[in-house]
């Protein structure tokens, strides 16, 4: 895959995680039960967390590193889920979807940047982006579009 393919991969799952969103309320985007106690809003700072750990670890992994277990640093993934949750929870739905667009830009603008031959194969590199971003919005994309068509109207 070469980076004009990878990014495209990253825009048509990002399209659809956004998709599936779109058109709620302030109101139903910070509705609980999303995923378990999770709102929408809360799976925005999610993912936005976990592009957040893209940037801060492939840089790491392109220099030839590894990044610390997060069995290590926060007790597990679970853990660090919790964590970062907590830490959103009383961010503004307008504020955490700005945090949203900023950081997702970033993450572009990163890509852009990467040698073209970490892009091009199953690296280590590739194998964390897809976890943090490309694989990982299909999930929370399903999860809310089950939600919508399960909840209660009003």
């Amino acid at each position: 895959m070469n980076r004009s393919q990878l990014l495209r991969r990253i825009d048509e799952r990002w399209i659809t995680f956004v998709g599936s969103y779109s058109g709620l309320s302030d109101r139903e985007m910070i509705d609980p039960g999303v995923i378990g106690t999770w709102s929408v809003k809360d799976i925005i700072a999610h993912v936005k967390s976990w592009e957040e750990e893209a940037l801060a670890h492939l840089p790491v992994i392109l220099a030839g590193g590894r990044p610390p277990r997060y069995s290590v640093t926060h007790g597990g993934i679970d853990a660090f889920n919790a964590q970062m949750t907590q830490r959103n929870r009383d961010v503004p739905l307008f504020e955490v979807m700005r945090r949203q667009d900023e950081t997702h830009r970033r993450l572009l603008s990163f890509i852009q940047g990467v040698p073209e031959e970490t892009l091009a194969t199953d690296t280590r590199f590739r194998r964390r982006l897809r976890l943090d971003t490309y694989s990982h919005y299909p999930i929370h994309a399903r999860a809310i579009r089950k939600w919508r068509k399960h909840r209660s109207p009003g």
